[in-house]
């Protein structure tokens, strides 16, 4: 991967709109990306919010709403990277979208779980460069656990290569169609806010982490209620990964709920997809 020559390097903002980073997290990113890219070809700016602590969030709501908007609109970040979830997304202000500029739109934003609010949400006012995918924490965990000086595995990557040149590895039955990726529970509540995106004849992707099978099956079952989702061309089932055991056994596995609620809202369940709270999460683009 070579970015497109210009006069600075292509740089990359880090937010936080969920939980902080941690300085050496952030620090191992960066020694990974730059064994991957030279300074003057791709630089990494984290923004100072991505370190403040406010409760459970990385600043309250005003500084992170002020470190997304000031990325977003800012003529010289070419793409912003999440650095993690946690909740926090769906608190941000709301004048934060609607000060949003035309350099915001020519940007390109990656990440997952949580930051599927902001997803959702720029993609509903028509943003095109949108994707769910690794996240800076992912990264830092894939690095520190590859023994090797730091220098990053595969996840790093696939998400500097979309981020830099808009690129992700697709299956070819994604190629051509219309699509978009969330974290199920994420997805479950952004579809009742007044902007949610339309999702008729999308292929959605769902996966999800840490949540009990009924949880899963009422997500489902939120879904199936909703004329957006009901107009989807189809479903693809991510992993689930982490399910609690409850004292009493659900009875049916993830795959089993999500067939019983595709057909009863007469969507087409169209198999398995390489999406998860891992490692191995693939790079989804928005759109089509």
């Amino acid at each position: 991967m070579t970015p497109a020559k210009t006069e600075r390097p292509f740089t990359i903002a880090v937010i936080a709109p969920g939980r902080p980073l941690a300085h050496d997290e952030a620090d191992q990113v960066a020694q990974s990306a730059a064994a991957l890219y030279a300074p003057d070809q791709v630089k990494l700016n984290f923004h100072p919010q991505c370190f403040l602590t406010h409760g459970h969030f990385a600043g309250d709501d005003k500084a992170r709403s002020n470190a997304f908007l000031e990325t977003a609109n800012d003529p010289a970040i070419d793409a912003i990277w999440f650095a993690r979830g946690g909740y926090g997304a769906c608190r941000l202000n709301e004048d934060a979208f609607s000060q949003l500029t035309d350099a915001a739109r020519r940007k390109r934003y990656l990440g997952y779980s949580d930051m599927g609010f902001i997803l959702a949400r720029l993609y509903a006012l028509g943003f095109e460069t949108l994707a769910h995918g690794p996240m800076v924490i992912d990264a830092a965990r894939a690095a520190a656990n590859s023994g090797d000086d730091g220098h990053s595995d595969s996840l790093l990557e696939r998400a500097l290569h979309y981020l830099i040149e808009g690129k992700a590895d697709l299956p070819a039955n994604l190629r051509e169609e219309k699509r978009a990726a969330f974290n199920l529970t994420v997805l479950s509540h952004l579809i009742g806010a007044e902007w949610r995106p339309d999702f008729t004849d999308h292929i959605l992707l769902v996966e999800d982490i840490g949540e009990y099978h009924y949880r899963i099956d009422r997500a489902f079952f939120t879904l199936a209620q909703n004329d957006s989702i009901r107009r989807a061309k189809g479903l693809m089932l991510g992993r689930f990964s982490d399910i609690p055991e409850n004292d009493v056994a659900f009875g049916k596995e993830v795959e089993e709920i999500a067939r019983d609620w595709c057909q009863r809202a007469g969507v087409r369940y169209l198999g398995r997809a390489d999406i998860g709270h891992d490692t191995d999460n693939k790079v989804i683009p928005f759109g089509g």
